[in-house]
């Protein structure tokens, strides 16, 4: 009680932080008891902590003991389980990972190292959560989830998190990295037929020549106690679906259209949504259903073109809703705190 009182003296504020390709950005919230009282954001060229970013986040942080500092991550290795179960890991060493149970439904995890790494780096200011793109998806589209069988998508600069849910039940997540796409290597293995016991020196290495021409394609909450997660309330009320999609629609054709490196990466994503949703149907370990339906958390701006990719060739229906990263990552802090 005496906690809440002094609390109740000093304005919060929470830092957020979002790690794109070559910059960071920094969102600030500063809120009292009744709610937002200011908020600002700024772009640093780093991908690291550096001087200028610290003294903006000091500038903010230095006139309350009551600050939160929350990251997005960006990580690797990390990824959802369908199960809480600690003998479901899909043959992951889960020893190497910090693994959060969620609802008791599924599982999100990430790798230890990482986390020491972003602690690390972060040292000098001090990092309270870890935010898995996962839930961030989940909570974002929680009105959706709720009553779809469908795939959601959250497309970063860098990296495509997917996740297929049966109203609520995860079905199959993948984290993919925009820079290193194995999901389409190993299928294509997966298709050319391949064992583990294959003699490679069997291999007649013509038959395969034409693969170098190709084209490369190209929450985690609280660190200590993420438990209060099972707890959230859905943070948004849901709108009526098609007045809302209507609207999603019409602000997305408003956006500019991509360059040519715009282009080639909508391409890109496309044929690593097409290859992850390739893998989820062969996957025997889960309960593979059809997918008609996908729901895009668009943090980039995508083309017209990524849309009718996944509209043409994969015969989907596709909902595209733009996403501010660090303004829901802030979200995620303050039920975290509240």
């Amino acid at each position: 009680m005496l906690n809440r009182f002094f609390e109740s003296l000093y304005l919060k504020v929470y830092v957020n932080i979002v790690i794109s390709k070559t910059h960071s950005c920094v969102y600030i919230e500063i809120c009292n008891k009744k709610g937002v009282v200011d908020s600002v954001e700024d772009t640093f060229k780093t991908t690291t902590l550096t001087e200028s970013m610290y003294q903006f986040i000091e500038s903010y942080i230095k006139e309350t003991p009551y600050y939160y500092i929350s990251i997005l991550d960006t990580s690797l290795t990390q990824g959802v389980l369908p199960s809480c179960s600690k003998n479901l890991s899909n043959n992951i060493d889960m020893s190497e990972f910090k693994s959060i149970c969620y609802k008791n439904d599924w599982k999100y995890y990430t790798s230890k190292f990482d986390i020491n790494s972003i602690q690390k780096v972060y040292s000098k200011i001090g990092i309270d959560y870890i935010f898995s793109p996962f839930i961030l998806l989940n909570n974002f589209f929680k009105d959706k989830i709720d009553t779809h069988m469908a795939l959601f998508i959250l497309i970063e600069e860098n990296a495509l998190s997917l996740s297929v849910y049966n109203n609520t039940e995860l079905l199959y997540g993948i984290y993919l990295d925009m820079n290193h796409d194995s999901i389409t290597e190993e299928l294509m293995i997966d298709e050319m037929g391949l064992d583990d016991n294959i003699d490679l020196d069997d291999i007649d290495l013509d038959d395969i020549d034409a693969l170098e021409d190709m084209d490369e394609l190209d929450d985690f909450g609280d660190i200590e106690d993420l438990d209060s997660l099972d707890e959230i309330d859905e943070f948004a009320d849901a709108r009526d679906m098609e007045e809302e999609l209507t609207e999603e629609a019409q602000e997305n054709k408003s956006m500019p259209i991509n360059d040519t490196d715009g282009f080639t990466d909508d391409y890109h994503r496309y044929s690593m949504i097409q290859s992850a949703v390739n893998q989820f149907y062969k996957d025997d370990s889960v309960n593979s259903q059809f997918i008609e339906t996908v729901y895009v958390a668009d943090g980039v701006g995508v083309s017209g073109d990524f849309k009718t990719y996944l509209e043409e060739e994969m015969f989907l229906s596709v909902y595209i809703r733009n996403i501010d990263l660090a303004t829901q990552v802030c979200e995620l802090a303050k039920m975290e705190t509240s």
